[in-house]
């Protein structure tokens, strides 16, 4: 009858846990009991010859468990070595649960994909009916306090929009965003925000950390809240009424993906709403193509104090011409 020799136990072999083989384990053991010796004494020691032992000695030496100086080998205390052998265990360990999360966030991601052509295939999508604007913003704060931060992004192509957003749900939405409820970027008419009051209120927005941006025109009012939400009007380019259905939110990553393409075509277009001093305000709006008339209607001033600061700005930075100014900005940063 023959018998099958069990495999060493953990308690039997602590290293081998840790990722030494049973040749060094062996050779350590010995190196343990010898403390100091040189090659030939510990091949005698564990009964083999100098060149079959020198693969796990190596192998022993870079992990630091012995130290080799000249032709004397030296165990280190196994505290020492164990030490630095759950340690790198451990650091495995941690870039492995690294490569799991991000595994993970993957399959999460590329669902919202599957979802999408599966909706798009079926033809399903889930819609509900909002009761004008009022169930419309409340309903953002509830989807993203889900999972926050929810990145939102939002249209705004008027200032009736801008003044019911801003008087009804303003502080709001302020407040969740300095929280990291919301991560928001608003693209806004410039006639939206030509009130001082209004740009106050930007002002207060991105100080919060959001990003806000202006258009001499939006074409309608819709949001995109995370991967799977979207807001958009029963007609486009008709604003919400107060007291009507005539809005819906759209539970559907295809439509969401739609409208956040269409959202960074206009973000990409827009200028930013609260730039840093006189002279390079009117600098920046003109880079993104505005032209004296909008800068005027989007700082609240008359066109001849735009131009004047358009003076102000050659003057500070050298230069002769417009052009030569804007080349001048972007070099030092102010763009």
């Amino acid at each position: 009858m023959s018998t099958t020799r069990n495999a060493p136990s953990p308690a039997d072999d602590p290293f081998g846990s840790l990722g030494l083989s049973p040749d060094q384990t062996a050779l350590y053991t010995a190196m343990l009991r010898l403390h100091r010796t040189t090659l030939t004494e510990l091949a005698e020691a564990v009964g083999r010859s100098a060149e079959d032992v020198l693969d796990a000695l190596d192998g022993l030496v870079r992990l630091g468990a012995v130290n080799r100086r000249r032709e004397e080998l030296i165990a280190r205390h196994p505290a020492a070595t164990i030490g630095r052998l759950v340690a790198e265990r451990l650091d495995r360990m941690a870039r492995e649960t690294r490569q799991i999360d991000e595994v993970l966030a993957a399959a999460g991601r590329l669902t919202h994909h599957y979802d999408a052509g599966l909706d798009w295939r079926s033809g399903r999508f889930s819609v509900e009916a909002v009761s004008g604007a009022d169930e419309l913003c409340e309903s953002v704060i509830g989807l993203a306090l889900q999972a926050p931060p929810a990145e939102l992004v939002m249209a705004v192509p008027d200032r009736r929009t801008m003044a019911r957003l801003v008087d009804g749900y303003g502080a709001q939405w302020i407040q969740a965003t300095a929280d990291g409820i919301l991560s928001l970027r608003m693209v806004v008419a410039l006639d939206a925000v030509s009130a001082p009051a209004m740009r106050e209120v930007c002002a207060r927005f991105s100080a919060a950390g959001a990003g806000l941006r202006a258009l001499d025109a939006v074409p309608s009012w819709f949001f995109a809240l995370g991967d799977g939400t979207a807001g958009l009007p029963a007609e486009w380019g008709v604003p919400p009424h107060e007291h009507s259905c005539n809005c819906f939110l759209v539970h559907a990553p295809v439509v969401v993906g739609a409208l956040r393409a269409l959202f960074d075509a206009l973000w990409a277009q827009a200028a930013p709403i609260s730039p840093r001093t006189n002279a390079q305000q009117v600098l920046r709006l003109a880079a993104h193509g505005l032209s004296d008339d909008a800068v005027a209607r989007h700082l609240g001033v008359s066109v001849r104090t735009v131009r004047a600061r358009f003076a102000e700005a050659m003057s500070e930075l050298g230069a002769q011409s417009r052009f030569h100014a804007g080349v001048e900005a972007a070099r030092r940063g102010w763009l």
